[in-house]
């Protein structure tokens, strides 16, 4: 009889002890899911970098299309300002050919001769002035469009950027272990 409440403190203690050990397959098993939760948690930081790197490259394309548009927009007032200039030059170069021939042409009293040069001579000043406004809108044509395709080409830039990011994160969604699947 003495040996039963041993033996029954002897399986006790022994299925404790029993129970406390771990297999080597659970710490195996315990090692994979720490490996899996760290590769989850690089695979969240790393989406997260491209997330915020894409958010701030869609912010930049968008102040660059606005840049765009208006160097677009300058470009075509300046090209809008020398057609208006190039109409008036042409009516002022019209109008003093027309007098040139007129006043060579017909025999006119001194008085009235005077009145016809005087204004020959205003015409002619004033044709000069459109000529010299023609040639500074031309400049500035010139300075919109080379500040235009200097826009562009940033713009062209952002979206290559934008691009490689998106082919980036297509190729990391589709490499084998991706958990994005």
């Amino acid at each position: 009889m003495n040996r039963s409440p041993l033996f029954g403190l002897g399986l006790l203690l022994f299925s404790t002890a029993c129970f406390a050990q771990t297999t080597p397959g659970d710490s195996q098993t315990l090692q994979a899911l720490l490996s899996e939760v760290r590769q989850l948690r690089q695979d969240l930081q790393a989406t997260t970098i491209a997330s915020q790197r894409a958010q701030i490259l869609i912010y930049r394309l968008q102040g660059q299309e606005a840049a765009v548009a208006r160097a677009s927009q300058r470009l075509d007032e300046v090209r809008d300002k020398l057609d208006r200039i190039q109409a008036e030059r042409k009516h002022l170069a019209a109008e003093v050919k027309q007098d040139e021939d007129f006043i060579a042409n017909s025999e006119n009293p001194p008085a009235q001769q005077k009145v016809l040069e005087d204004r020959l001579s205003q015409l002619k000043s004033e044709l000069e002035s459109a000529e010299d406004s023609e040639q500074q809108e031309q400049a500035q044509e010139i300075d919109a469009e080379q500040h235009l395709r200097a826009e562009e080409a940033k713009l062209s830039d952002l979206q290559d950027q934008l691009d490689r990011l998106d082919k980036a994160l297509e190729n990391a969604s589709r490499r084998p272990g991706s958990n994005s699947q």
